[in-house]
């Protein structure tokens, strides 16, 4: 037997918390993103720089790194931060700029000329913008937006670093107390493989589905 039964309910819960912890990250991250994605193509250049620094600000900082930063940084300042706050504020941060960037290269990716036509039928930017282009680059984005669900999954496991009791914390106590890495650590990849890679397979799924250029000619 790999590990006993009792290690591997332990290794379940925090299984659990792992896709607890990506699901919020995801939701946080693309309502946050939707902002950063729709304030990089604004008309404003001053709203444009602003989110065009946050975003190079958030991808040129290690995630682990803000996880530091909201839950031992703020406690100086006499501010308890528990630690699935600290790694879900950190994680939606993370995943904000990125998938900021991946919507803004969607919607910039969508033909000039639809937003030439859609204002000659006199619709205002908001309304060409939700009506005519945003539905066209949600299928770009689709693939490219699931892709992402990977890497915001394996991301979870540096939460462990703060105390939270996700999959690989756990496995951290459970070598603790066995002594047997190998095992523990190989049983913790078969569990991480097994919520991946489904995604990755829907994300090239997607892709050729989604993507008229790679269909072959009828």
């Amino acid at each position: 037997m790999l590990l006993s039964p009792a290690h591997f309910a332990a290794l379940m819960n925090g299984l659990a918390w792992t896709v607890g912890l990506s699901l919020l990250s995801f939701v946080g991250g693309g309502a946050v993103g939707f902002v950063v994605a729709l304030s990089r193509i604004s008309g404003s250049r001053v709203v444009r720089f602003i989110s065009s620094a946050y975003v190079q600000l958030v991808q040129g900082t290690p995630v682990l790194i803000l996880m530091f930063v909201l839950y031992f940084g703020l406690s100086l300042f006499g501010m308890d931060v528990p630690p699935l706050l600290a790694a879900s504020v950190a994680m939606t941060i993370y995943a904000s700029a990125y998938l900021g960037e991946i919507w803004r290269a969607s919607l910039q990716s969508v033909p000039l000329t639809q937003w030439e036509a859609a204002d000659c039928l006199a619709l205002t930017r908001v309304q060409r913008l939700f009506l005519v282009v945003l539905p066209q680059a949600l299928r770009i984005a689709t693939p490219s937006t699931v892709g992402f669900m990977v890497q915001i999954v394996k991301s979870t496991s540096l939460a462990s670093v703060i105390g939270l009791a996700e999959m690989t914390y756990i496995g951290k106590l459970i070598n603790n107390s066995t002594f047997r890495p190998f095992t523990t650590y190989l049983v913790i990849a078969v569990l991480y493989f097994g919520l991946c890679y489904p995604l990755s397979w829907l994300a090239r799924r997607l892709e050729r589905k989604l993507n008229v250029y790679h269909r072959p000619a009828a």
